[in-house]
Parts: C-alpha cells; sequence; structure tokens
C-alpha cells in the first residue's frame, strides 16, 4: 500500500496539480487566524508539504519554516515555486525530503506548529500512522501545537448507502451513482456492515481517479490515537472550518474529512 500510494505521489500529473493549488480549506484558515498572535515566535514543520499550497501561506508568518515531503519531485516543484531568492531576510525557510515516518535528522523538542494537511497521514497504514504520531510527539515542543487533516469514516458510510445519491435532480443522481458504483466496484471486499462495525477501514476512493488506498477512521478512535501522547484535542469540520464543540453536533457531521489541533504533552 505504502509503495503504491508513494507512485501516486511522484507521478508528473499529480505533481503538477498540487503545485497548482492555492487555497487553504476552511479549517486551515480558523487555525490560521486562531494563533495569529503566536506565529511570529514559532517554528514550523510542515509535513506532506506536496507542491506548497500551504507554504505560501504560512512560511510568511512563522519565524522558521522547514517544508518535508517523501516525494523528492515534490520537493523540487517547492524549490522551484519558493526560490531562496523571494524570501525576505527575516524569513528562515528550508524543503527537504523526508519520511514522516523516520524524521531523526530532527532533533527532539525542535518545533512549535507541525502541520500534516490534506489527509497526508491517511496514506498509510494503521502502525507507519502511529509511528508517525510517535515522532511528531518526539519532536514537537511540549505545549506546541500539532495539526492534521484525516477521512472520517463516519462520513464514508453515507456514501456506502446507494439511497443517499439519489436527489431531486437527475443529472446529479447519475453521476453519484456512477461514482458509487465505482466505489464499490474498487472495494469489493468491505460490506456495508463492515463499514458501520469498524474503528478505521483502508479504503481506494476516487482520490485521483481511484488510484490511493487511503485510511478511513471514525472520530473517537483518532482521538483515542492521540490521548498517549496530545492534549486538548479539537475538531474541526472541514467544509465550515468551524469547531464541533460536542456530541451531538459530531453524531450529525456527515464530512469525508475532518481535521484536528491537539497539544504535544
Amino acid at each position: 500500500m505504502f509503495d503504491r500510494n508513494h507512485q501516486v505521489y511522484i507521478a508528473r500529473e499529480i505533481v503538477q496539480h498540487y503545485s497548482q493549488l492555492r487555497q487553504l480549506q476552511p479549517a486551515e484558515q480558523t487555525i490560521l487566524d486562531l494563533l495569529s498572535n503566536e506565529w511570529s515566535s514559532m517554528k514550523m514543520l510542515d509535513i506532506g508539504v506536496g507542491g506548497g499550497r500551504t507554504t505560501q501561506h504560512f512560511s510568511r508568518l512563522v519565524k522558521e519554516y522547514v517544508g518535508i515531503d517523501y516525494s523528492q519531485e515534490m520537493i523540487a516543484a517547492c524549490e522551484k515555486r519558493f526560490p531562496p531568492s523571494a524570501q525576505s531576510s527575516s524569513q528562515s525557510r528550508v524543503f527537504e525530503v523526508v519520511d514522516a515516518r523516520d524524521m531523526r535528522q530532527f532533533e527532539d523538542n525542535s518545533f512549535d506548529f507541525l502541520l500534516f494537511s490534506f489527509n497526508g497521514i491517511d496514506v498509510l497504514s494503521h502502525s507507519d500512522r502511529l509511528q508517525v504520531l510517535r515522532e511528531v510527539s518526539r519532536i514537537g515542543k511540549s505545549g506546541g501545537y500539532f495539526c492534521f487533516s484525516s477521512h472520517s469514516l463516519q462520513g464514508l458510510e453515507r456514501e456506502f448507502n446507494w439511497k443517499n445519491q439519489v436527489s431531486f435532480n437527475p443529472f446529479k443522481t447519475y453521476v453519484n451513482l456512477i461514482m458509487f458504483g465505482l466505489l464499490r466496484f474498487f472495494n469489493r471486499s468491505i460490506s456495508s456492515q463492515q463499514i458501520k462495525s469498524s474503528d478505521h477501514e483502508i479504503i481506494q476512493d476516487e482520490s485521483h481517479n481511484f488510484r490511493l488506498k487511503q485510511y478511513y477512521v471514525r472520530p473517537q478512535e483518532q482521538i483515542d490515537q492521540l490521548t498517549a501522547d496530545f492534549d486538548n484535542i479539537k475538531m474541526y469540520s472541514w467544509k465550515s472550518g468551524l469547531e464541533i464543540t460536542n456530541q451531538k453536533e459530531l453524531s450529525i457531521n456527515s464530512d469525508m474529512w475532518l481535521y484536528y489541533l491537539c497539544q504535544i504533552k
């Protein structure tokens, strides 16, 4: 799974796609605003930086910025997009090829803010994912922040029910049912009941024309994975950017992914 997903992220058309992205997602903008008084003193690690979508928003605010990716091609795209000459004298910005599962080149307690956006952590297996969390905890400073997004198994439940693909718009219904058929075809071994009863699943979803297998997790399971090394765990809607503050809000949430913000113990 890991090698197959990696091959997607070194493909030229995929690198080009990520290099053209510009906007923050709503939850990312919320967190950018939330910590506005702290950025100028922070050293930031942008994990899975891709083509630099988040670089343009965060690197100009923080004291030091390091962007990493396990794709050499993505890092080359970042270096081309953000050449050293474009930095101001007060900025420190570096890009490196690094695997998030093994960040030994960074010392313990190195970063104030670590970001793993766009569900980058989901292209890894369950055990590798837990290893990333341990590495983040090691290189992040106590009291520092970790923010990441992850696919929601709760949101996927809705997609696995064909009745939810029907609307009053015939064309929309047609498109939805086609995508539903492809989703079920590429995940033939997974039943709706299995989705309902699982804490996490590996799903071959529509990302990049069903080329990726990704980790989907229930929000409570994700919180449980974080509690050993992180405190003050908060969840944000991907669509609205609003914090999910209680169980009722969470139970009706149908976002396909959620953002998590927590502090390192």
